[in-house]
């Protein structure tokens, strides 16, 4: 028995032998039959290395070559925006050949081109439009109408506008720490025996304040209350207090500009270039020095406050106003022209705040006596002598009258005389 075993795996490993030596014979045989080729120069037996070895043989599969990838052309195949037309396609013709591609649609939508509205014209003249035409507004760039008024608001307006204030206010305050109250002489010192203004003229020049007063504030809290108010009020109460003075903006409005044609009216025929203005101006009226120059009624710088802050200025604003209002009949109220009027508007009403600071100061704190007569209306002869001596002559010489309006009656009957 052990020795049928021994002879079985003699036998098992006989054939392992010759199976293999069979198979080793086969890879060494070309396809086809015949010898394996050797290169020329290369010792029987040797090693060869893969680039040596036949084409067939190189990559050990028959029959197979290696390309380089940087040498494969890729098969270029035409879309639909390869043909002709493509950008002139509406969005019908484009969604037949690429659904889903709304890009003509939103090309003209950004180009301001109109849709359809079943709004009538007369109520929305631009319900149709989207996204307005791209404009250019002076300090913005060639883009959409909404974004460069946003641009010249934002980046012009606001932050110029605004250190115009702030260097309008510091440096009066500068100038008041600095001089002081200019002038010597005071209302409150003797008989006021000179109508300085008529009740109709302090009436319309109070009304007119008021209203330019509220406006102001209302104007600088929308403009730029969100930059030293929202912080300290907070959201809510800001956009509470920002809506109320937005509706009291929109209510003083006509009354400003109903009360500054009045005040126009009433003073311009003392404001006309006079003898003696440009000298004033020259010096600046001797403020910087001990003497004031002489003057009319009003000075050389009141009258360039009225004539480009009141006149000048004060028309745009309430023109710009009235617009923005829509109270300005057969005009077409569509958002480019809220755009231009709001951008005139902010920018006239930035200069007017400036220049009235000034008016306000020299009213007020910056000239002894000038507040206490346009209240009462009556000032002395020495307050009239010292700020306005040419004024004060022709009073004297009997050209200008020293009462023009009819005195008010006091108790007991008689009338209040002012004489000089």
């Amino acid at each position: 028995m052990s020795r049928f075993l021994d002879l079985l795996a003699a036998g098992v490993l006989a054939a392992t032998l010759a199976g293999s030596a069979l198979a080793q014979s086969q890879s060494s045989t070309p396809a086809g039959g015949g010898s394996t080729a050797t290169p020329t120069g290369a010792a029987p037996g040797a090693k060869l290395a893969p680039e040596d070895l036949p084409p067939g043989q190189q990559q050990g599969v028959p029959g197979i070559q290696g390309q380089n990838i940087f040498e494969v052309k890729p098969e270029v195949k035409r879309d639909a925006s390869s043909e002709p037309g493509y950008l002139q396609q509406n969005n019908g013709q484009r969604n037949a050949v690429q659904p889903g591609n709304n890009a003509p649609m939103w090309r003209g939508v950004q180009a301001g081109r109109e849709g359809y509205s079943s709004l009538p014209k007369s109520q929305a003249p631009e319900a149709g439009v989207l996204i307005q035409e791209p404009v250019q507004y002076p300090g913005s760039r060639m883009t959409t109408a909404g974004q460069a008024w946003r641009e010249v608001r934002n980046n012009w307006i606001i932050p110029y506008g605004g250190a115009l204030l702030l260097i309008a206010v510091l440096g009066l305050g500068i100038f008041y720490f600095v001089k002081g109250p200019l002038g010597h002489a005071t209302v409150d010192s003797g008989p006021m025996r000179i109508e300085r203004f008529t009740p109709f003229e302090r009436a319309a020049h109070w009304v007119n304040a008021i209203a330019f007063v509220v406006l102001g504030l209302s104007g600088i809290v929308m403009a730029f209350g969100k930059f030293f108010l929202l912080p300290v009020m907070g959201l809510t109460l800001f956009g509470y207090f920002t809506y109320l003075l937005k509706n009291l903006h929109n209510f003083f409005g006509p009354l400003f500009a109903v009360s500054l044609v009045i005040v126009i009216v009433a003073f311009i025929r003392d404001n006309f270039p006079q003898k003696g203005d440009l000298r004033w101006l020259l010096r600046l009226g001797g403020m910087l020095g001990g003497n004031e120059m002489p003057s009319h009624r009003f000075n050389a710088m009141e009258k360039v406050i009225f004539w480009v802050g009141t006149l000048l200025l004060g028309v745009i604003v309430v023109g710009s106003g009235l617009v923005m209002d829509k109270l300005i009949p057969s005009l077409l109220y569509d958002r480019q022209t809220m755009q231009v009027t709001n951008m005139i508007h902010a920018t006239a009403a930035a200069l007017m705040l400036a220049i009235m600071f000034l008016h306000i100061y020299v009213g007020t704190v910056g000239f002894r006596g000038a507040y206490t007569g346009m209240r009462h209306g009556y000032v002395n002869e020495p307050w009239a002598k010292e700020h306005h001596a040419y004024w004060y002559e022709d009073i004297r010489a009997g050209k200008v009258p020293a009462q023009r309006s009819k005195p008010a009656e006091v108790a007991g009957g008689t009338q209040a005389v002012h004489t000089v």
